[in-house]
Formats: structure tokens, sequence, C-alpha cells
């Protein structure tokens, strides 16, 4: 087999495919191997998921990231480069200056190749790469919906037979709950859905079996997708653009959710330039976009990135979606988190957020396990009184002592 590092060139601009599409198999043939010097990676990792340092593959290995991880911390921050950059701007801006891309394929059910299960910018990579080496991961049955791709476009196929990483059921705790039953009832028959990771938007999509008609259109499909696709209350027959289909960028979940993927061509993958375009989201009427924040100040700016003045994660495509959102007619914006962190002992309702990631005039609605702040249309001071309403009750007599005037 040919060694992937001898069709790699000193200087070259790296694009390696992220979350679960990360070809694991294939970096670790080039981490053993010898690489060429000054070797730039860019990724756009996903925590849990993603773990390669590559500023560790080779003493003048540079990596930009859009996205922190803890492994991350490691990495020489001489030679790691954060780049705070919206998912619909990170499309554009992978199709200025690639080299090479290293992605996983796999076959479909119908052995056809296919790209997947996430294909958030490969087609802006691809485009602007001249060479592409994809690991063929014979062990996966590609996702029906992926994009078809032809085996000649390759510059070298690495089979592998690996198990795709999978994301371990999120935990729904009382407050995530309560959290999911409050945006569950601020969620319409008809509407057209696009939701995060973790255990709040589990906890969202738990409780809206008892809707109709939810379309969903959004960054990623999961497992409790699947169980509302499954059960009918998402078919997207309301959506005046892809009517009966999901549209989603990639695909985090159990392997349940990857082998229902390979028989249901209605899931369709599709580049962040489709999944995050307002133009396109703005003919979704009743778009709701539920994020999440580490912090939301009483203006209604939004912290989803950043704590104690460290980098924690990335910008993302929250405020992509917000602004789709408002874009939509009858849309709305929703940021749901809890109220507290640190085992209660931090309002995550603040003052002032420490870096502003969506502004003010993003964000429609939010939150927490005491209640629901609707800021659309709210003066400056009604807005504040709103969020004080739905912080922790222990930090609300501090947080009205410093609203604005």
């Amino acid at each position: 087999m040919t060694d992937p590092a001898t069709l790699l060139r000193p200087g070259q601009r790296i694009f390696v495919a992220g979350s679960v599409n990360e070809p694991s198999g294939l970096l670790e043939l080039l981490r053993r191997g010898t690489l060429p010097e000054r070797l730039h990676f860019i990724q756009f990792p996903i925590a849990g998921y993603n773990r390669h340092d590559f500023t560790a593959y080779h003493p003048s290995a540079e990596f930009t990231t859009f996205f922190m991880t803890p492994q991350l911390k490691q990495a020489d921050p001489a030679r790691l480069h954060f780049l705070p950059m919206q998912m619909r701007a990170v499309y554009e801006y992978l199709a200025q200056d690639v080299d090479v891309v290293l992605l996983q394929v796999a076959r479909g059910a119908d052995r056809r190749l296919r790209l997947g299960p996430n294909v958030d910018f490969l087609g802006s990579a691809m485009a602007a790469a001249g060479t592409l080496i994809a690991e063929l991961n014979e062990s996966v049955t590609a996702p029906a919906g992926c994009p078809v791709v032809d085996e000649a476009d390759f510059d070298l196929l690495v089979p592998s037979q690996r198990g795709l990483h999978e994301m371990a059921p999120p935990v729904i705790d009382p407050a995530a709950d309560a959290i999911g039953a409050l945006v569950a009832g601020l969620i319409e028959d008809g509407d057209c859905l696009q939701t995060g990771i973790g255990g709040i938007p589990a906890a969202i999509l738990s409780r809206l079996k008892d809707k109709n008609d939810l379309g969903l259109h959004g960054g990623l499909v999961d497992d409790g997708g699947m169980a509302l696709i499954r059960n009918g209350n998402v078919n997207g027959s309301r959506k005046p653009i892809d009517t009966g289909q999901h549209v989603t960028g990639m695909a985090l979940g159990s392997k349940a959710l990857l082998d229902w993927l390979a028989d249901t061509p209605a899931v369709s993958f599709r580049g962040a330039n489709y999944t995050h375009e307002v133009g396109v989201i703005r003919q979704l009427p009743g778009f709701v976009s539920v994020n999440s924040a580490v912090e939301v100040d009483l203006f209604g700016q939004v912290n989803a990135e950043m704590a104690g003045g460290r980098q924690i994660s990335g910008t993302g495509g929250s405020v992509d979606f917000m602004r789709a959102a408002r874009a939509s007619t009858g849309g709305r914006s929703i940021i749901a988190m809890n109220a507290t962190a640190r085992d209660g002992t931090v309002s995550r309702i603040v003052p002032k957020v420490e870096l502003v990631t969506a502004l003010r005039t993003d964000v429609d609605i939010v939150v927490t396990e005491f209640g629901v702040a609707r800021l659309k249309n709210l003066p400056v001071r009604a807005r504040a009184e709103a969020l004080v309403e739905i912080a922790a009750p222990r930090f609300q007599d501090a947080l009205r002592e410093q609203m604005p005037r």
C-alpha cells in the first residue's frame, strides 16, 4: 500500500474532516510516518470525537482550529491557531487555500462510494484541493442520503475496518427535563427545528411526541431526531422546500442511528453552505433555532465559547441559525441553558458576558429551568427584568442591583 505521507509536500495546507468523519486510521498512519516540514493542518473538531493535536505530528507542523477541545490544551500555543468563525463562513474560507483533504468514505447499501456521515465542509475543501486522500472504511455502511463520489477523484484510498465512534446517550437531569418541557411548549405543529448536542437538546426532542408535521433542518441529526422521524412527529410535510426531507450536515449518535441512516434516503446530508445558509432557511416558515450558551447577560448578549478567560469551544454555527430564524416568517431564536454552573454556585445569567458570541439582537427567547424570558421587542430595562426572573432565585437580588438604568 502506498504510504500516504509520500503524497504530501512541505508547506501544504491540509484540511482534515472532523466529528465522526475523521479518518482516524489514515491519521494514525501519518502520525507514525515521516512527514514533510511546515505542514499546516486545518480542522473543525468536536469534543469527544476528535482528539488529534496536529502540532504533535512534526516539530514544524501548525494547526488551525475553529473549535477548542480539551486535548488542545497540550498543544504548542505558538503553532496552534484558534480562528473564530461561524460555520457558514468556514465553508467559504476553505474554498480559498486548501492543498490536501483527508477524509473518510464508505460504501452505501447500494455499494456506491459515498461521503459521510459528516459532509459539512467537504464540498468546499474538496473542490479547492489538488490532492484527495480518503480512508475507505469497509466496516461502515454510508447513509443513503450522503453524496455519491467517484473513486477516480481520489489520489489514494486507504482501506480500514473500524467501527465509528458512538456518542453516549445524553444525561437528562431534572433541570434539563424542566427546560425541555418549557421549550417544547414554545414549539408549534408545522415548525421546522434545529437543535444541538447534549442533555438539554435531548430533553427537548423527547418532549415533542405530541407534535405534528415538524420539519428538521440543521447541522446534525441524532438519536432523538431519529425517534421523532420514525414516530411520524417529524415528517417535513409542511416545508415549502425539501418537502418530506430532513436536512442535516452530520449524524452524531449510536450505531443504531447509523444503521437506520443506511436505509433512510429521506435524511439528506448537505454542506454548511446549505444547512447554515440564511437564504435557504428564510424559505422555511416557523424555523425554530435552539442553542445553548455559557452565559447570557442582562442585555441579552450571549457568550457560548469562553469561561474564566479561556476559550473552551468555538463560535460554531449557532449565530448562523439565530439570524436565519429571525429571517424566517414566524421563526424564533431560542437560547436554552441551565440557570447555574459549578453545582449551583455560579449564575449563568450575568450582568455582562465575558465575550460576545451572539448579539442581543440575535436572541428572541431565553429559557432556563426557572422560566421563559421573551426578549423580542422588549426595551432594555424590560429585557433585563425578564432575564432576572429566570435566573436562579438566590442570585436574583444581586442581579437586580446591576440592571441597566
